[in-house]
């Protein structure tokens, strides 16, 4: 018996690219579709989780939302990696940088994603395992990011499980956010580490690039307009990174 569709995944296998992109809002997948792919195609809308397919150049790629957080992206990069046959996943979105040389609309390229989820205990291993992303996506993505003069960065991503903390009224040496920011992390997220996992327990390739909508530190944000123009140079990034692996 075949194993798709999923609960979650109301499609085939060949209905999905070799690769697939991943914001996290169902509606930005609708965008990338149709402002950036040619012959688009609605392969996914269970729970209104958006996927399509079409062409970027000659690659034939896909785009699909992933939700917000480890759980909702690691069932999604779970099925699509198991059941749907795809090779590579990149997640695209935003972040929140904890370092001062990262300003805000920069792009942070996740090399590794540390995390401080209980995810990776599902795997029943004597120790820790360190997340990481595809070596030759990273490669690619760095290359084409060069070429286009982009303002990236490349290193350790956090992924959190909690959006909101409770750090409020602790002297600063106590809060969660220094203890990462002195261990070299760049930048703060949600989702990377249940990808890198994923990925790596079932033979795909991952890579998480995201933009700078907030800087944690100063408490600097992105406007809605801005996030739009420095969303964009993003996802050409991550489909051009695509076209060329």
């Amino acid at each position: 018996m075949p194993n798709y569709p999923t609960p979650h995944i109301h499609a085939r296998p060949e209905d999905f690219g070799q690769t697939v992109l991943m914001p996290g809002d169902p509606l930005r997948s609708k965008w990338i579709a149709e402002r950036f792919l040619r012959d688009a195609v609605l392969v996914n809308d269970v729970r209104g989780v958006q996927g399509y397919t079409g062409f970027y150049g000659d690659a034939r790629v896909s785009v699909m939302a992933s939700g917000m957080g480890m759980p909702s992206m690691g069932i999604y990069s779970y099925e699509l990696f198991r059941f749907f046959g795809v090779r590579s996943i990149i997640r695209i979105g935003s972040a929140g940088a904890i370092q001062p040389e990262v300003r805000l609309r920069d792009i942070v390229i996740g090399q590794g994603a540390s995390t401080d989820s209980s995810w990776a205990e599902q795997y029943r291993l004597p120790g820790s395992f360190a997340p990481l992303c595809s070596f030759s996506l990273l490669q690619t993505c760095v290359a084409v990011a060069g070429e286009r003069g982009l303002p990236f960065h490349v290193g350790n991503l956090l992924s959190s499980d909690r959006f909101y903390g409770d750090d409020e009224g602790l002297p600063p040496a106590l809060q969660t956010n220094e203890s990462w920011r002195k261990m070299g992390v760049l930048a703060l997220e949600m989702e990377s580490a249940a990808l890198y996992m994923n990925a790596a327990r079932w033979g795909g390739n991952a890579l998480a690039v995201c933009t700078v909508s907030d800087h944690i530190l100063r408490g600097e944000h992105l406007t809605a307009q801005e996030r739009q123009s420095g969303f964009s140079r993003m996802v050409e990034l991550a489909l051009e990174t695509a076209r060329r692996i």
